[in-house]
C-alpha cells in the first residue's frame, strides 16, 4: 500500500510556508486570509496572496530555512523503509533543498515558486476540481492510485485523508477528524509510523 506524507507541520514541525511568511512576508494579512480559507478564498487562492507578500531574494529565504526548518525525527528510516510519496500544497523550490539537506531522496508533488522583488509568484499545478470538496486537492491528485496511507496535520489533508485506507494525523487534521467521527492514528514523530506500520 502506498504511504503518502503531507509535507508542512507533518515532515515538518512548523509549517515552511507561515514560517517564511512570518520572517520576510505580511504577517497580519497572512492571519487575515488564513480565517478565510474555504469561505470567501481556496487554499491555493490565500498561498498565492500570502506568498506574493514576500520580496526577499529567494537565496536569503531558503537559507534561512534550511538553518531554521526542524525536520520530525524518523524521515531517512522512513523513507528507507517505505518510499513514500510526498504531496504539498507548498512548493518544491522550499522542500527538495531540506530533503538534501536531510540526505533523502524521495518523489515530490508540490507547486513551484519564482522569487520576484514585486512579490514571489506562485504557480499551481493544473487539476480538475474534487467533487467532494470543491478545489483541486491533494485526493484528486492521488485518484486512480493504489490505495493509501495517508499522513497529515493540516487543511490541505482533509480530503485526501477521507479517501486514505489508514490515516494518522495530528493537529489541525486530528481535530478535524476527530470531530466527524473519522478514525485515525495519532503521531509525534516519523519512528511512530514506521513502527506501527512494521506491526
Amino acid at each position: 500500500m502506498q504511504l503518502v506524507l503531507d509535507w508542512d507541520g507533518t515532515i515538518t514541525e512548523r509549517d515552511t510556508l507561515h514560517m517564511a511568511i512570518e520572517e520576510f512576508g505580511d504577517v497580519e494579512l497572512f492571519h487575515a486570509l488564513e480565517e478565510q480559507i474555504g469561505r470567501q478564498l481556496t487554499l491555493n487562492e490565500v498561498i498565492a496572496v500570502e506568498m506574493g507578500t514576500i520580496s526577499a531574494p529567494f537565496d536569503v529565504v531558503l537559507e534561512w530555512l534550511l538553518d531554521t526548518v526542524v525536520v520530525r525525527p524518523g524521515l531517512p528510516e522512513l523513507v528507507e523503509a517505505h518510499d513514500p510519496l510526498i504531496i504539498s500544497a507548498g512548493f518544491h523550490e522550499l522542500i527538495e533543498p531540506v530533503l538534501a539537506r536531510e540526505g533523502v531522496e524521495a518523489t515530490v508533488v508540490a507547486n513551484r515558486i519564482e522569487a520576484d522583488p514585486a512579490g514571489w509568484r506562485s504557480t499551481f499545478l493544473v487539476r480538475e476540481s474534487c467533487e467532494v470538496c470543491g478545489e483541486p486537492c491533494k485526493r484528486v491528485a492521488l485518484a486512480g492510485a493504489a490505495p493509501y496511507v495517508y499522513v497529515g496535520d493540516g487543511i490541505s489533508d482533509r480530503c485526501a485523508s477521507l479517501a486514505a485506507e489508514r490515516v494518522f494525523a495530528r493537529s489541525g487534521l486530528a481535530q478535524y477528524l476527530n470531530a466527524h467521527s473519522v478514525a485515525f492514528e495519532p503521531f509525534e514523530d516519523l519512528h511512530d509510523i514506521r513502527e506501527a506500520l512494521a506491526s
